[in-house]
């Protein structure tokens, strides 16, 4: 398996894939409070069958050019995951998300991935827009669309039905040329 590296703190991001979901499990058990706070994957990845079946459901997004699923490593433990969770080419339209345990906070992770996916999505594949979706009340989650340099676009009044209680969503998004503006910038 290949793996790039996020930096020289020992962290790394690669594929996610059906065949690690014991792995996939035994991290999001250890983060399954956290990361449900604000998120339902942890709703969904509940035992190893529905590991695998969560994996599975990525690879054949990835198969069909649809959605990437990657997992974040420190020195080889999985801590997080980001992902393409709408992959739309023939729109130039996709959407990224993420999730983390909290063992692995505050280290800029997150930012670092989703800078990677956007670089990889604007100059290999072309996007026009990449979207980020968060909870209204997930500040973490939106303070990393600001790191990224996204403009809020709306925010989607109770939208968003999670546990019984109705949550407004924010959509921050960047295009393809402040993308590269940005970069240009740094």
């Amino acid at each position: 398996m290949f793996a790039v590296s996020l930096g020289d703190d020992g962290a790394e991001l690669g594929p996610l894939e059906p065949w690690q979901a014991e792995e996939f499990l035994t991290h999001m058990d250890r983060g399954r409070e956290f990361i449900g706070t604000h998120i339902a994957l942890p709703d969904f990845v509940t035992d190893q069958a529905s590991a695998r079946a969560y994996l599975q459901s990525y690879a054949d997004k990835t198969a069909a050019d649809a959605g990437r699923l990657y997992g974040i490593r420190i020195d080889g433990t999985l801590v997080g995951g980001v992902l393409f969770r709408i992959f739309d080419a023939a729109q130039g339209t996709c959407e990224v998300g993420c999730w983390l345990e909290p063992s692995a906070l505050g280290r800029g992770l997150i930012t670092r991935a989703i800078a990677l996916l956007i670089d990889w999505a604007v100059d290999v594949r072309g996007m026009h827009r990449v979207e980020w979706v968060a909870v209204a009340e997930n500040t973490p989650s939106i303070n990393v669309a600001k790191r990224l340099g996204m403009t809020r676009d709306a925010v989607l009044r109770e939208n968003y039905l999670y546990r019984g209680v109705r949550h407004d969503s924010e959509v921050w998004a960047v295009l393809a040329d402040d993308w590269r503006a940005a970069r240009a910038g740094r």
